[in-house]
């Protein structure tokens, strides 16, 4: 008796965590767009730090990070409980804020503008690090809290026991890989010009060549970054509209009929067209939040 009830106990275990890895991996496909801003923004945080003080800035970073899902996983689990009615709303808001994110960022890159670099020489180190540091947890609260309602969103359905695991779990899994992307990233240049300074002719190769990559790779990222959120906030946003949703599904489906590449072209089709949704929603956002920002009245 006691061996069939551990038996049913495994199962039921193995069950769960089956359900727990499948939902992990929708989660982590819809937060893709969240995640491609999040490493491009924390890399750019520590500039400016000291190099051999990156690593710490970026591990100080990190346990705030931690410290912030482990605010607001509880806070998901309590609507989920309570208000549930609250997750699609909030992922819509959610998906919104992604394309408006996207739509600033196109903007800038069209402009040709970036953010001047702050004068740091006067600074105290010291001082500089705890800046960026608080700075840095306080953008990673707002990537943070999108994750943790877009993965809501996914297990709202599921058990309770699931959802707790499956939002730990893409909360520890995208804490470990932001900031390991992170720390990789910060420290190409340095791995360059180590290669560099060795006499192997390789080595030296190796070197020029993360020297040169480093800056286009925190270049691609941004891209990368910016056109997920308009695929990712799209998608969030069509789903939740039935009549965009029944569109984009008749777009793509016309496809199917092609023999090989039908299945292929369907969901480009369709996530093309997500990402077309996400950009006019985007700028949409941003023309009223520029209006709105011309209406306000100033203060004398």
């Amino acid at each position: 008796m006691a061996a069939a009830n551990l038996l049913t106990l495994l199962d039921d275990i193995a069950s769960l965590l089956d359900d727990v890895a499948a939902m992990s991996k929708v989660a982590a496909h819809k937060t893709a767009g969240v995640l491609g801003d999040d490493l491009a923004v924390n890399a750019e945080q520590v500039s400016g730090v000291k190099a051999d003080r990156e690593l710490p800035v970026i591990w100080a970073v990190a346990k705030g990070s931690l410290l912030n899902k482990c605010i607001l996983v509880p806070a998901a689990l309590a609507i989920s409980l309570f208000i549930p009615w609250l997750i699609t709303p909030l992922m819509m808001l959610g998906g919104l804020f992604l394309c408006f994110e996207g739509a600033e960022k196109l903007l800038e890159m069209v402009k040709g503008g970036h953010k001047t670099a702050e004068a740091i020489t006067d600074e105290d180190p010291k001082a500089l690090e705890q800046r960026k540091i608080k700075g840095a947890i306080r953008t990673d609260f707002i990537l943070s809290a999108e994750i943790i309602v877009l993965t809501l969103g996914v297990v709202a359905t599921a058990t309770l026991s699931t959802q707790v695991l499956t939002l730990a779990t893409i909360a520890v899994l995208m804490t470990i890989g932001v900031y390991g992307l992170v720390a990789v990233i910060v420290k190409i240049d340095d791995a360059g010009l180590y290669l560099n300074q060795k006499p192997s002719s390789s080595a030296k190769f190796i070197g020029r060549l993360l020297l040169a990559s480093a800056p286009k790779l925190m270049k691609s990222l941004s891209v990368i970054g910016t056109i997920a959120m308009f695929l990712v906030g799209g998608g969030i946003l069509s789903h939740g509209v039935h009549q965009i949703s029944e569109w984009i599904t008749l777009a793509s489906t016309a496809t199917l009929e092609l023999p090989a590449i039908g299945h292929i072209i369907s969901g480009v089709v369709s996530t093309l067209l997500n990402g077309v949704v996400g950009i006019i929603a985007g700028f949409i956002v941003v023309a009223g939040v520029h209006l709105g920002a011309k209406l306000k009245p100033s203060q004398a």
